[in-house]
This record gives structure tokens, C-alpha cells and sequence, in this order.
């Protein structure tokens, strides 16, 4: 089979839309973890996005009967321009499924390169469902986003121009994972001609198909999904992509939001352009490999893979990137409830920059802080603690803890006497009008919303932290709710900062 995929990739027809794009040295991230870090930058393709090479190489290879019929596919974005822009060169009708809560954005990008466009459901799985039913229906040719192997031919030629730019032999890859068609035909590719180069695929940590798939050694279907990443939040990866990452990769790194978030940072300073998150996984995964490893003067390549980015996220970005670069640490911190007592507290921190601070009284004889402090890495942050401890200050780190980070730095504000028998949950909302009135039409009522917090990031679907009156007698009646319900969540009744906080 590897024999019949490079054919593929080396007579892959990508080029009438698609372009070669620069392998580019990043100067300032290779000077500061002392490797030399090279750029394929993708996001530069005409729709911003690798997926185009696919689509094209599978639209291109059509019969003229197949295209007189016409194309349909299921994507959240960068596979449905790629496909749009496909099947207009090739001269053919599109339509394209995609979620009910894409944005504005996206959509009005795919009809801008003529495809038209049906909204459909609150996730991708929906789309995709809609879009098998249309096809069935109408005749249409299916173009799968990731497993198909002239999708993942497509996506192999990335490989091929990669080894003829390196300016020196490359001493490992690092690929972004999705449902697995890029890292599938780069892998194929890169073995075989470059059997030295280490192939190593990142995935989110909170969308792991592939990791956990090649773990349990067949394909997993993840319950839920991370959203801060959407190009690569796929439940299930292919059966082509599994097997040929199975065979070929040499090993997976998981990144969080943070280590994302500084990604985008780093490939801003070097080439002034912003990512989208899924475009910054290869080096955030990179940077995570290196300091595992300690490695030095060694030639690493990062696919940066996509910049369809909505404006509005930057904030959320901004707001990740110092967590994520280790220069800030957050704190749940107890000191005593009297005059002096954060003057006190302050000269324990040696001077150190506090970059935030959240308090209200809510006892007499103690206080509960939520304070971020300027830090020189993990370490150092550990030393502040150790400090804070050895001072008689009880102290929680909370730099992983995500309730703490995405709700309760924006709303410390005391306990409330008044409550009883609160659960707390954090949604994940579709973005949507109704949304919200879904929520409440299907509790009926029947419990009391004793806390409630959401924040606008500019994704697909809204965090939502809602805390609810539910008496220890009603919560199996509660937890059927939430199977009916169908949103994404998390019980988060037991996390310490909102224990200590709210």
C-alpha cells in the first residue's frame, strides 16, 4: 500500500490551485530554545488552509460523469473553501453542510468561492450526518475531508516540497492531527525518503482521537470534544489515516489551551501573521518535544497548517498566552481577614509583579485571594508557593485548573449565605440564538439557577459555568436533564477555586 500512496503523491494534481509555500526560518524562536526552527507555512495558501491540496487532488481526478453530477461534503470551514474552490476551477456545483453555529465569517467565505451552503446542526457530526443524507438523495459525490486517499495524497505534497526546501537534512517533523489526512500522506512520504526525520503529530489534549486510538490499537470514538482548537476537533479519525499514522508516525504530543495560545504568539513574532489555534498545534508541540528531550542545534520543522482565525478569539488568545509561555501564575492564596494583611502578603512575593488580584470579604477572620503573580516558568512558580507555604499561607496553584482560568478570574465575589444543594456545571453552549433558552425550556424550571457566567470567545459554542439548586433527592432526575439536554459539560461541584470563591 505505501508504494501505491507515493505514486499518488508524486502524480497528485494540487498545483493548478494551490500553491508551493516557503519553508521559512522562524530567528527568534530558534535563537530562544537554541534549535533551528523552520516554518512550512500553509496558511498561506489562497484559502488560508493545507485543505485545499486534498480537495483539489480529488475533485481534479474526477470523471467529467461524477462532476456533472456534482460535489457535496460536511466541514466546519477550511475543508468546505477548499472544496468550493475546488469545484468552481473544475467547474462543478458544491454544496457544503456545515454546522448551524459556524461563523459569519466562514460561511460567507464558501459562498464567495460558489459553493452553496446548508446550515445544519450544532456540530460537525451533525453536518456530516446531513450531508450523507443529501448525498444518498441527490446523486452527489462525496468529498470526505480526511479519509480518502486521494485527499491524503493531496496533502502528502506538503512532505515532498518540504525535503526539496529544508536547506539541511530535517531532523524531525511536527504535524498537526485532526480526523488524520495530513500527517497521514506527509508520514507515507517522509519515510521513505527521509527515514531519519522523526514524524511526530500533536493533538489538543481535550481532542485526542488519534492518541488514544493508536493507545488502545483500534479506532475510539471520543465522547466530547475540545472547541478552542475547532480544525482538529474530530470524535473518530479515519480508517485510511489510522492505519498509515498507526505505521508510520513515530509518536504523538498533547498540548493544552495554553501551550496553544503561546504557539500563536511565537509564530506572530516571527512572521507577523496569526494562526488559527489548529494551525499552531505543530509548534506547540515542537517547543513541548524540545524541552522533554533537551535538544540542541537540531533542524525542526513545524507544519503551520491554517490562519482561519475570527478576530473576536484574539482576546482569548491574549489573554492564554502568558499562562501558556509560563509567565504567569495563578494562586488561590487564605490570609488572615485584618488591616496590614496584604501589605503583609506582598512583601512575601519579593517584589515580584502581581498581575492580578481578585477579593471580596466574606468572613472576618479570613480572606480568600485569587492573585496572579509574574513568573520566570513552572519552577518558578513552585518556589512562590514553597515561599508562600513556609509563611503560614495555606496556597492552591490553579495555572491547570481551566474553571479557574476560563470563569472565576472574572467573577470572585464571595459565597452566598442564601444557597443550598448547588451543583456547579460548566457548558459548552452551542453559539446560537436559543442556546440559552433550550437550556432553560428543558430544566422546565424545575430547579433554581443560583450562579450563572458566560463569556463570548468568539468560537463555535459559548462557556457557560451555571450553578443550579438541586437537592440530593433530585439529582438522578438532574443527571437524566443533562442527557436530554445534549450539550458538552463538566461537574465542577467539587473544584477547589470554586469551593474557596464562589
Amino acid at each position: 500500500m505505501p508504494k501505491l500512496y507515493l505514486r499518488a503523491i508524486e502524480h497528485a494534481r494540487v498545483y493548478d490551485v494551490a500553491r508551493e509555500t516557503p519553508l521559512q526560518l522562524a530567528p527568534q524562536l530558534s535563537a530562544r530554545i537554541r534549535n533551528e526552527v523552520l516554518f512550512k507555512r500553509e496558511d498561506l495558501q489562497p484559502v488560508f488552509s493545507f485543505k485545499l491540496r486534498g480537495a483539489y487532488n480529488k475533485i481534479a481526478q474526477m470523471t467529467d460523469e461524477e462532476c456533472a453530477r456534482g460535489v457535496i461534503c460536511a466541514s466546519a470551514g477550511n475543508h468546505a473553501q477548499g472544496v468550493a474552490m475546488s469545484a468552481r476551477r473544475r467547474g462543478c456545483k458544491a454544496i457544503i453542510v456545515m454546522p448551524s453555529t459556524t461563523p459569519d465569517i466562514k460561511v460567507r467565505a464558501v459562498e464567495t468561492l460558489g459553493g452553496t451552503v446548508v446550515l445544519h446542526g450544532d456540530s460537525y457530526s451533525d453536518a456530516s450526518e446531513h450531508a450523507w443524507k443529501l448525498q444518498r438523495e441527490m446523486g452527489l459525490h462525496f468529498v470526505h475531508p480526511y479519509d480518502d486517499p486521494l485527499v491524503i495524497a493531496g496533502q502528502g505534497t506538503i512532505a515532498e516540497e518540504l525535503l526539496r526546501q529544508a536547506p539541511r537534512d530535517v531532523d524531525a517533523v511536527f504535524v498537526p492531527i485532526g480526523g488524520g489526512g495530513l500527517i497521514a500522506g506527509m508520514a507515507v512520504y517522509l519515510k521513505h525518503h527521509s527515514p531519519n526525520t522523526r514524524i511526530i503529530g500533536v493533538e489538543p489534549v481535550d481532542s485526542a482521537a488519534m492518541h488514544d486510538s493508536i493507545a488502545a490499537g483500534r479506532r475510539v470514538t471520543l465522547d466530547q470534544v475540545g472547541i478552542f482548537a475547532d480544525g482538529v476537533a474530530v470524535k473518530q479519525v479515519g480508517e485510511h489515516t489510522f492505519d498509515l499514522t498507526r505505521r508510520f508516525v513515530d509518536e504523538i504530543v498533547l498540548v493544552d489551551t495554553d501551550e496553544i495560545c503561546a504557539a500563536i504568539k511565537d509564530i506572530f513574532d516571527d512572521t507577523r501573521a496569526i494562526v488559527e489555534p489548529a494551525g499552531a498545534l505543530g509548534v506547540a508541540g515542537m517547543k513541548k518535544y524540545v524541552q522533554r528531550e533537551g535538544l540542541h542545534g537540531k533542524t525542526l520543522a513545524c507544519i503551520n497548517s491554517g490562519a482561519n482565525m475570527n478576530f473576536d478569539r484574539l482576546r482569548h488568545v491574549a489573554e492564554r498566552t502568558e499562562m501558556g509561555e509560563k509567565r504567569e501564575g495563578l494562586f488561590a492564596v487564605t490570609i488572615p481577614e485584618r488591616p496590614g494583611a496584604f501589605l503583609e502578603f506582598c512583601r512575601r512575593l519579593e517584589g515580584r509583579v502581581i498581575t492580578e488580584f481578585n477579593y471580596r470579604l466574606s468572613s472576618r477572620t479570613e480572606a480568600q485571594i485569587f492573585v496572579g503573580v509574574g513568573i520566570r516558568g513552572e519552577d518558578d512558580a513552585a518556589h512562590i508557593q514553597q515561599r508562600l507555604e513556609d509563611a503560614g499561607y495555606p496556597v492552591i496553584n490553579l495555572m491547570d485548573n481551566e474553571l479557574a482560568k476560563l470563569h472565576i478570574r472574572h467573577m470572585v465575589g464571595g459565597r452566598s449565605p442564601l444557597v443550598r444543594n448547588e451543583v456547579v456545571y460548566r457548558f459548552e453552549f452551542p453559539e446560537k440564538p436559543g442556546a440559552l433558552l433550550r437550556f432553560l425550556e428543558q430544566s422546565a424550571g424545575r430547579w433554581n439557577i443560583s450562579l450563572f457566567h458566560y463569556r463570548n470567545h468568539g468560537a463555535a459554542f459559548g462557556r457557560v459555568l451555571a450553578g443550579l439548586e438541586v437537592p440530593e433527592s433530585e439529582r438522578d432526575e438532574w443527571r437524566a436533564f443533562l442527557d436530554r439536554l445534549g450539550y458538552a459539560w463538566v461537574d465542577e461541584t467539587d473544584n477547589p477555586a470554586y469551593r474557596l470563591f464562589l
